[in-house]
């Protein structure tokens, strides 16, 4: 298959539009917690960045829809806009059945350029649900909220998968039609990576709680976290995840890649402890 192919949008469009989901988050059920279960989740830091993050999702990629001509492409983007608000959604009613305490965000501003916006919420988005996987996989694997919980996040999950794989095909194909050779695809991904990580480690290194997805969650879920641990369970719920899709399309490749040189890496350094301790904070 000729990347940028007719074939190739076909195949990114229709595997997206086949594995939507129907699902109200109004109509779900959500797990009882006993007062120590309620006490963790209410300690999960990102509640109100979470939410803030997928209202602006939805508006901004509902928007972009709008801009795209090609029918397909333009019902597969509007869908995706469906499912980010969906998130948002989720997470009110998360918030309202366990009586978070959770700040109102502002209302979501819609970008002034859109296509930049989308093109710059894609790649951040490979980023981020990159680290959300591994989280999730230790918070699981740690025990720190019921089995039932992640049971009912799962399906999110794999709609970040989707939603990313769906995006770095788009991309490609856009760009392909523009005549784009390898090398310049290569340098357009390697800059918008690049202001990714930019804005990642900006959040990483914040001082006003508003530090991100994936910036907290590691050390509220797991106890004397190390780097190692991590990388390995980042590396492993990602393949897990990627593995469900047709092997002709693309995947975001550049930060599993970067995590497993970097485990690589750590096995060099020495004392370095190997085995995760699955305790939670209580």
């Amino acid at each position: 298959m000729k990347l940028g192919s007719e074939e190739h949008k076909q195949l990114f469009c229709q595997d997206f539009m086949a594995t939507h989901l129907e699902y109200e988050p109004e109509t779900m059920s959500f797990p009882e917690l006993n007062e120590a279960e309620l006490d963790r989740l209410r300690r999960i830091p990102f509640w109100g960045i979470a939410l803030d993050t997928e209202r602006e999702a939805g508006m901004m990629v509902s928007a972009m829809a709008d801009t795209i001509d090609d029918p397909e492409i333009r019902a597969a983007i509007a869908l995706q806009g469906e499912e980010e608000s969906r998130h948002a959604r989720l997470i009110e009613c998360l918030i309202r059945h366990y009586d978070l305490q959770v700040e109102e965000p502002p209302a979501p501003v819609l970008p002034k350029n859109i296509t930049q916006a989308f093109t710059d919420f894609g790649f951040g988005e490979c980023l981020d649900s990159f680290f959300a996987f591994g989280m999730f996989g230790l918070a699981r694997q740690a025990k720190y909220l019921p089995e039932s919980m992640f049971t009912l996040f799962d399906p999110i999950l794999d709609e970040e998968a989707r939603h990313i794989v769906f995006f770095v095909n788009w991309i490609t194909y856009v760009q392909a039609q523009q005549g784009r050779s390898d090398i310049l695809r290569g340098v357009h991904s390697a800059f918008h990576y690049g202001r990714a990580l930019f804005n990642l480690g900006k959040m990483v290194l914040a001082k006003d709680g508003n530090e991100g997805f994936t910036a907290t969650g590691a050390k509220t879920f797991v106890d004397d976290l190390t780097l190692p641990q991590f990388l390995s369970a980042t590396i492993s719920e990602n393949q897990q995840r990627m593995s469900r899709f047709d092997d002709r399309l693309l995947e975001p490749k550049l930060l599993p890649r970067l995590a497993s040189i970097a485990l690589r890496a750590t096995t060099l350094l020495p004392n370095r402890p190997t085995e995760m301790k699955a305790e939670v904070s209580r």
